[in-house]
């Protein structure tokens, strides 16, 4: 336990920058948590975590626009995910780019689905920059004013192991449950 602590305090900025290009909501509520055990630096954490989630939604925006067909050849098998996605913003309009920041499943087809669309570049950008702030702040430092409770979470599932896959498999089950019904096709 101590040498993982010791490479996450070493290397786990680098980590916390490639893991939020991405998404990063797990990271940065791992680096909330362990800027609360003293491991890392909060302001810092939430600063590389902002900077990687900004530029990552930027990234897939800009690669849906200027390279759309490259792109939806990689998402082939997802076309109906990137339909509900599409829909979402229809529904939802600009609130989806903050709505997205927090909703696991669609966080990287979001940015995609916009960057499809005519929608401007930079008014995306300011909405990023921002959702990218509310993001960082609400799970920066919602998780280190969680510390404590994760951490004896933690200590709980280390005692019983078979807890966390039963956890996983679970909560995997209902994000796949969601997202199929979601994009499922209506029956005539």
């Amino acid at each position: 336990m101590q040498d993982m602590l010791t490479n996450l305090t070493t290397y786990g900025y680098i980590a916390l920058f490639l893991y939020s290009l991405g998404g990063g909501f797990v990271g940065l509520m791992a680096a909330g948590v362990l800027s609360y055990m003293g491991k890392m630096d909060l302001a810092t954490s939430m600063a590389v975590a902002f900077v990687a989630n900004f530029l990552g939604d930027t990234l897939l925006f800009y690669l849906a626009r200027y390279h759309k067909h490259d792109v939806l050849k990689y998402f082939h098998k997802h076309r109906r995910k990137l339909a509900l996605s599409h829909m979402l913003m229809k529904k939802h309009g600009s609130w989806i780019i903050f709505m997205q920041k927090f909703v696991y499943g669609i966080k990287t087809l979001i940015p995609l689905a916009i960057g499809i669309t005519k929608y401007d570049f930079i008014k995306f950008s300011i909405l990023n920059f921002l959702a990218a702030i509310l993001w960082t702040l609400v799970v920066g430092i919602g998780s280190y004013l969680a510390g404590k409770p994760i951490m004896k979470v933690y200590e709980t599932i280390a005692e019983r192991p078979y807890i966390a896959p039963i956890v996983l498999v679970v909560l995997a089950g209902l994000i796949w449950l969601y997202l199929s019904k979601a994009s499922k096709k209506p029956q005539s």
